[in-house]
């Protein structure tokens, strides 16, 4: 602070030099109507007689060094400006500073209205000719006072030696010792907090990469994309607002960091930038893409960066897939960048050549460890389904705390679950219909074989990290890391229930696909449909169901006009598809043989759901109606078993019915409530009601 009001002195005594110079050639330095009007005697003395410049010899500088920790040093030395760029931005300052300026500034302006410093003024008082085309340049666009938001040049259509200069408040106020983000900032830019990522997550690379970003030659090794690093020293302004010429030794400033569903980018980025010696702000770039004025904020996001000395990472890319001048804006920022998405780069993201590197999803182990660490309970395992990203996870916990903290108790698995699915965007819901499960084991009446069947799945969806992660028993091929399997049988097996109940076991929500928002009669507008489904899903912990799916996963047939190739085209794509993709889905259909067989190689399990024989219906008549539903003495549930050859879900169908029955009769259901509703399901299905199988109760059928 000394040393800017010290410097700020320095300005005032050269405003008070211009003020006595102008005085001392002006005849009428008392009129009060002075920059409403122009006399003809001013007139006279503007041709005859133009000001004369201070000789820049006679003006009061600054020669002792800048005090160690200075804002206005640090400042000039992280946007790289020069002596003359501190003096204009000084000079535009002192107004904000000190309110003695405004008049004096209005009367050198010749306008009492114009309280702030022009460029001509400015000029003046640093003892520059108006004419010099370098000191012109400073103020210009291009210049690192504008272009990195330092100094605003106001009012364009005026001439340019006529244009107010101002410093925006955020700048004033960080020399004054606010270290406050800029207000417009909020819920887009956070400071990163590093020290989330488990010791030895993943390996040396944080410390290799934040060796490359001090460009101190370390690089980053294998398994890392070895793009050319661009850039000048973090932090360090390049003077001219040049960069450094790649090579040894140059640092990086520009990282893309691929990751997966549930990856660590940006944590990797914060943890990066804190070994180079750097801060970091995270800038989230879904929010930025749905502001109007995107633009201007990712210019504040690189000012705010480069007050704090720090870098920016930003993520996900994919966020402004339809905005790449935005991308483009982001990359370029003249501070250390660090992108994460799940694209692979696109060189026309930015004229810069990044660093690129790829990161696999955290192992089990160090997953758990980190679940550990946010939530500072052994329940963890409970979300070993779920791909979150460190920071999520915390949200998650947070969550998890403020559900307890309602039920009067201590952080259980379900207030953990509850956090987990909390942090599910809602994207994937305009194209599938979201249930929370309310089922479980207990609910599903099927055979051991295919139960056990079930239990596996829902064991690979739990184990797939450790599995195909720790141990690497993922395939080439850019296989993904999804669980697939296919749930075959008649309408009413279990298909559906048993997809919930899975998703219930592993603490996800179930999501089922509606097939009116997939199929579309426009060649190649399905395919889309199915990709916006896939990539959403991939963001999303839950599991996707497509029920009827052999409506689009129907067998290719031989071409013989255009319309079977663009079928066959859709049933290729998905098989493409179905190889990448890293979320948990689920199939159902009652006409398996309607199925491409190329889609079963690809499925992690085929589970038949047989009709349920004599005693699974008796247990299901059980299950269906339920402990609540009050019931009649005379009940025979083990003759409805025995007798009527139905699926679960008919039998569900005729428990509600039932109920429905006996409700408007006022009573217990009874056995001849029972004996109507299975009646009408046989209607429904178009089967008759014989006696052969409704025996004694024949007559409560008709």
């Amino acid at each position: 602070m000394d040393h800017l009001l010290a410097r700020l002195a320095v300005v005032e005594a050269r405003v008070r030099r211009a003020v006595e110079v102008r005085r001392a050639g002006d005849p009428e330095p008392d009129d009060p109507f002075r920059g409403l009007y122009l006399s003809d005697e001013a007139v006279r003395r503007i041709l005859d007689e133009p000001d004369a410049l201070p000789e820049p010899d006679a003006l009061p500088g600054w020669d002792g060094p800048a005090p160690e920790g200075s804002r206005l040093a640090l400042l000039a030395r992280n946007f790289g400006l020069g002596g003359l760029d501190v003096e204009l931005l000084l000079i535009a300052l002192a107004p904000d500073l000190d309110r003695r300026f405004e008049p004096l500034y209005g009367y050198l302006n010749d306008d009492v209205t114009r309280r702030r410093p022009s460029v001509g003024l400015a000029l003046n008082l640093c003892g520059v000719p108006a004419v010099s085309a370098g000191a012109r340049a400073r103020l210009s666009a291009a210049g690192p006072l504008v272009a990195r938001g330092l100094l605003l040049v106001e009012e364009p259509e005026r001439p340019l030696l006529s244009r107010s200069l101002r410093v925006p408040d955020r700048v004033a106020a960080y020399l004054l010792g606010d270290d406050t983000p800029d207000p417009v900032l909020v819920d887009l830019l956070v400071p990163g907090r590093p020290g989330r990522l488990p010791a030895g997550a993943l390996g040396d690379l944080p410390e290799r990469l934040a060796g490359a970003l001090r460009g101190d030659g370390a690089g980053v090794g294998s398994g890392v994309g070895a793009g050319s690093g661009v850039g000048v020293v973090p932090g360090v302004g390049a003077g001219s607002g040049g960069e450094a010429v790649p090579g040894a030794g140059a640092a990086v400033r520009l990282v893309y960091v691929r990751e997966a569903a549930g990856g660590v980018a940006l944590t990797l980025g914060v943890e990066a930038l804190a070994g180079a010696g750097c801060g970091a702000f995270v800038l989230d770039l879904g929010r930025l893409a749905r502001q109007a004025d995107a633009g201007a904020l990712v210019a504040a996001a690189g000012r705010e960066a480069a007050l704090a000395g720090a870098g920016l990472v930003a993520g996900p890319v994919e966020e402004l897939g339809e905005k790449p001048e935005l991308l483009r804006a982001v990359a370029g920022l003249p501070v250390p960048v660090l992108l994460a998405g799940r694209a692979g780069w696109d060189p026309a993201w930015s004229d810069r050549v990044p660093l690129l590197v790829e990161v696999e999803r955290l192992g089990a182990a160090a997953r758990a460890a980190l679940w550990e660490a946010v939530l500072g309970t052994g329940v963890g395992g409970a979300v070993s389904a779920f791909a979150l990203t460190p920071e999520q996870m915390e949200r998650a916990a947070e969550t998890a705390r403020q559900q307890a903290v309602l039920g009067g108790g201590p952080v259980s698995e379900a207030h953990v679950l509850q956090g987990a699915r909390a942090q599910n965007t809602s994207g994937l819901e305009r194209l599938a219909r979201r249930i929370t499960p309310g089922v479980g084991w207990e609910d599903l009446v099927l055979p051991p074989v295919v139960l056990g069947q079930l239990r596996e799945l829902a064991a690979r969806a739990r184990h797939r990290d450790r599995v195909l992660g720790d141990w690497a028993m993922r395939p080439g091929g850019g296989r993904g890391r999804g669980v697939m399997a296919l749930f075959a049988g008649d309408s009413g097996t279990g298909k559906t229930m048993s997809a919930e109940v899975i998703a219930g076991a592993l603490g996800l929500d179930l999501y089922t696909v509606d097939l009116a928002t997939v199929v579309d009669k426009y060649v190649g507008e399905t395919e889309k449909n199915l990709e916006r489904i896939f990539t959403e899903a991939a963001g999303v912990n839950g599991v996707l169901l497509f029920d009827e799916a052999d409506a689009v996963f129907g067998k290719r047939s031989e071409v013989k006009d255009a319309h079977d190739r663009y079928a066959n085209v859709e049933s290729a794509y998905l098989l493409q598809r179905m190889e990448t993709f890293d979320g948990l889905a689920v199939l159902a259909t009652n006409l398996r043989a309607n199925l491409d067989e190329a889609f079963t190689r690809r499925l992690d399990l085929l589970v038949d759901f047989p009709l349920p024989d004599a005693v699974q219906r008796t247990a299901l008549w059980d299950r269906c109606l339920g402990l609540s539903l009050p019931r009649g003495e005379d009940l025979d549930l083990e003759f409805c078993g025995r007798a009527f050859e139905l699926a679960g879900g008919d039998i569900r169908s005729a428990a509600v019915t039932a109920a429905y029955l006996a409700a408007d009769a006022g009573r217990p259901v009874a056995m001849a409530d029972l004996v109507a509703a299975v009646a009408r399901e046989y209607r429904k299905l178009g089967r008759l009601c014989l006696e052969s199988e409704f025996g004694p109760y024949v007559r409560w059928a008709r």
